[in-house]
């Protein structure tokens, strides 16, 4: 499905809901399916998910998860401790080339029974679950947090809890953080010093609880962009949010201001307001090794504003759904953009122009198509594959309407 979106204005003052964040709820199904006294509330409605509670809810021995590479990673450590358990786990041709090789190894140097049907070191995976008796293992700290969550999501279900060091300079921490304070919230004893995580395993029974998915702050990084690029004293106002958020893509508060959007949080609600104009000869330096995720949105923010823009920390998304740092490339530069990347960042130039009518390839990528939409606030646009949107967001082009946007 492609789709095009004409040069767009949007309403002065409007409201959206957006379900639950897609990381905090992949991390909770995996526990409450160890754990079954426990409740969820507010889950995301994305693709991901609800191939997570499927895959969790079926009893068959082959699972396929298709694009979610979270799904494949958290529950690659979940059947592994599955006793007795043989399960196949495989996905999409490009799940097939995103690498897996260090959660596997580390998986299997704790006593699982992993191994390779394809490509060594990628999936799918035949993995047969059993007991997992040993409890140390080093991990290099700058690989995706992915696989150090994945591992401490199950380390209270391996007999002597789980001592995992973290090898070098730590990314993504606000990820395992949000592991940590979600095992937290169920009871299970944990510890985060300097290079080192430490588990108990839970001997006791998780009591009865229902836990609350906060809406997701990936999601809300579109309407910031949106905002950066409306006029001064437009408004959107988002739920449910907190300002103690287990997130870390929540920097976006922060970083927008920047952009001249100032979030103001009420109860359960932010409100964006654009509140001033940018200076054109300003240029934005972020370090986003916590934040990865928002990369693609705040350098299209940038070049609808015309700014210059350098980031860093981006290593991890050369194995995301794509080579996000060259779809950016390709996609900005079709736009008019002089961008250069390399392997952990990203050099945008100020520039005066955006190119019309261009059609956006998404690399069946959810992110691609929704950071280049807003856009349309600039300049007509073309987005192929727009329904890839349900991976994380799949009432993201209704929502789009809703606040003003021609959509064709």
């Amino acid at each position: 499905m492609t789709i095009h979106l004409q040069n767009s204005s949007i309403k002065p003052i409007t409201q959206i809901a957006i379900t639950g964040s897609k990381s905090e709820a992949n991390r909770l199904l995996i526990l409450q399916a160890l754990y079954p006294n426990i409740e969820i509330e507010n889950l995301s409605n994305s693709d991901d998910s609800q191939l997570m509670q499927k895959a969790l809810a079926s009893d068959d021995e082959l699972i396929d998860i298709h694009h979610a590479g979270t799904a494949m990673r958290f529950l690659t450590a979940y059947f592994s401790v599955q006793l007795g358990r043989q399960t196949i786990i495989m996905g999409s041709k490009r799940m097939k080339e995103r690498p897996i090789g260090i959660l596997v190894d580390a998986l299997n140097s704790l006593g699982a029974d992993i191994s390779y049907l394809e490509n060594e070191g990628f999936p799918p995976l035949k993995i047969t679950g059993k007991k997992l008796t040993q409890n140390k293992v080093t991990l290099k700290a700058n690989v995706s947090s992915q696989y150090i969550s994945a591992l401490l999501l199950i380390a209270s279900s391996i007999e002597n809890g789980l001592e995992l060091t973290l090898d070098g300079k730590i990314t993504s921490v606000p990820y395992i953080k949000m592991t940590l304070s979600l095992l937290d919230q169920i009871g299970v004893e944990n510890s985060f010093k300097r290079n080192v995580i430490t588990v108990k395993p839970k001997t006791e029974t998780v009591k009865s609880q229902v836990l609350v998915v906060e809406s997701d702050w990936s999601s809300a990084s579109y309407f910031y962009s949106i905002v950066a690029l409306s006029e001064i004293g437009t408004q959107i106002e988002l739920s449910s949010y907190k300002k103690d958020s287990l997130q870390g893509d929540s920097v976006l508060a922060e970083i927008y201001s920047q952009f001249g959007v100032e979030t103001t949080y009420s109860e359960s609600k932010i409100k964006l307001s654009k509140s001033s104009i940018v200076n054109r000869q300003s240029k934005i330096n972020l370090d986003l090794s916590n934040a990865p995720d928002i990369a693609q949105t705040i350098s299209v923010t940038a070049f609808g504003l015309g700014l210059a823009c350098h980031l860093t920390g981006l290593h991890t998304l050369k194995i995301k759904e794509t080579d996000r740092l060259l779809a950016l490339q390709n996609e900005m530069t079709k736009l008019g953009a002089n961008i250069s990347v390399t392997n952990d960042a990203l050099t945008l130039e100020s520039s005066d122009t955006i190119s019309p009518e261009i059609e956006i390839e998404t690399y069946k990528d959810h992110r691609m198509a929704m950071a280049f939409a807003p856009l349309a606030l600039r300049t007509s646009i073309l987005i192929k594959e727009a329904d890839v949107v349900s991976k994380s967001y799949p009432d993201f082009w209704k929502d789009l309407k809703h606040i003003g946007f021609q959509i064709k």
